[in-house]
């Protein structure tokens, strides 16, 4: 459980690192299965709607940078999305009746790794309320070196940034003003986890160090924060997505700011290939 000051210091700065949450049996466990998908990997040519592979991948050489949706990959990701610790830290922050709106496993390999342009999940994923965020458990010791979440403190609590270029959305910051002056780099050891909430600005950098850096990602919601640029289509499978607590009729709406992730990005796929599109990234090569 967190204490009063790591709630306060998570609501002032919209992040927060916990250590030791995930032990370490629970850890090789993981780390066994990600092997797998990995070598799995080496079958794949091109990103599909399980792998995400980076650019130069081979079958002799597999460059695995991201696994989608792993809750529907392994039941291994299922049993952690449900974790009971972390179950107990979030329901903190947000409430005991929680949703997942969102899960990934994202790569970067030693002296690799491709880094992400500075965005707010907000952009993405506007909702009735914000009482959303995501926890990135740490496979892997996340250090500066190896590229691990940097965030920008009290972000949560401001404006949502532009995320369009030539009208059309790019899944990141795209203000030319904009720069990473503020930032500062969450760090946890293995089986730690990161928390930002959803409008918090962050960002990650390239992978210069010899280790890996693998980071577990489950998006949480509030169960009466309801969507508002995804409709719901289908009540049992939105419920779906409960993972505790019961099924709300009436969304929360609250005063918050939004913009939404539209006319959608021209080149579609994971956050890494639409922002390939930018033409002023930050960490990135520029394109044109």
């Amino acid at each position: 459980m967190l204490s009063s000051q790591e709630v306060e210091f998570y609501r002032e700065n919209g992040y927060l690192g916990v250590e030791n949450v995930l032990s370490r049996e629970e850890l090789e466990v993981m780390r066994g299965v990600i092997d797998e998908f990995v070598e799995k990997s080496r079958s794949v040519t091109q990103s599909d709607s399980v792998y995400d592979l980076e650019p130069g991948h081979t079958s002799e050489n597999p460059l695995l940078r991201r696994l989608k949706e792993p809750i529907k990959q392994h039941e291994v990701f299922t049993q952690t999305l449900h974790h009971k610790k972390i179950l107990e830290i979030v329901s903190q922050l947000i409430g005991p009746d929680l949703r997942c709106n969102g899960d990934k496993l994202n790569m970067k390999l030693a002296e690799f790794g491709s880094p992400v342009e500075w965005h707010q999940d907000w952009a993405f994923y506007p909702h009735t309320n914000d009482d959303l965020l995501a926890v990135g458990i740490a496979i892997d010791k996340m250090t500066e070196e190896n590229g691990c979440l940097l965030v920008v403190p009290g972000s949560h609590k401001g404006r949502i940034y532009d995320h369009h270029q030539d009208g059309y959305f790019a899944g990141a910051v795209t203000e030319d003003d904009f720069n990473d002056a503020d930032a500062v780099p969450v760090l946890v050891g293995e089986g730690g986890i990161s928390i930002h909430h959803v409008r918090t600005l962050h960002g990650s950098l390239p992978n210069t160090s010899t280790n890996p850096r693998r980071l577990l990602l489950y998006q949480y919601c509030a169960a009466d924060a309801w969507p508002l640029a995804q409709p719901v289509k289908s009540w049992d499978d939105f419920n779906a997505t409960l993972v505790t607590g019961e099924a709300v009729l009436e969304p929360r709406v609250t005063e918050v700011p939004v913009r939404v992730p539209f006319p959608s990005a021209p080149k579609s796929g994971s956050i890494y290939e639409i922002q390939t599109t930018l033409k002023k990234p930050l960490y990135g090569k520029k394109v044109g």
